[in-house]
């Protein structure tokens, strides 16, 4: 997989597209997913331009690491989860549908399912509400 610098999620770093936000600093962007697979749902990415997690830097791959494991802990206190699932995909192959390295953070509590993947938008509104109890609690 390639990097495309035309990828949603470059897109977004670049500000051509909103996303809501939850953490942000020089190395790494976190904002909630639009199509949810649990409440909380949130991502993570490096502002450095890598299809996958082999193509990035060691900082850049430190940097997205530590703010992933940062906006773990705010989530799972800000959503009430009882644990936490971390995803990373490396290539079409193993699920990545966006060329730029990112990681997913879903809230689980047991005997829940997840819903499918990029299949239902959240209400817009309802998003900026939960980003701000996951703000709050960074």
């Amino acid at each position: 997989m390639s990097y495309d610098p035309q990828n949603v999620f470059a897109r977004i770093l670049r500000g051509e597209l909103p996303c809501v936000r939850v953490y942000e600093d020089a190395a790494t962007l976190a904002f909630l997913d639009i199509m949810p697979q649990t409440e909380g749902h949130t991502l993570v990415l490096p502002k450095e331009p890598a299809a996958t997690l082999l193509d990035l830097s060691p900082e850049a791959a430190a940097a997205t690491i530590q703010t992933t494991q940062k906006v773990a802990r705010a989530v799972q206190v800000a959503v009430g989860a009882e644990g936490l699932l971390i995803s990373q995909f490396n290539g079409a192959a193993a699920g990545q549908t966006v060329p730029h390295v990112h990681f997913h953070i879903l809230p689980r509590w047991e005997g829940t399912r997840l819903k499918a993947h990029a299949r239902e938008k959240a209400d817009p509104d309802q998003l900026e509400l939960l980003a701000e109890r996951i703000i709050a609690a960074l």
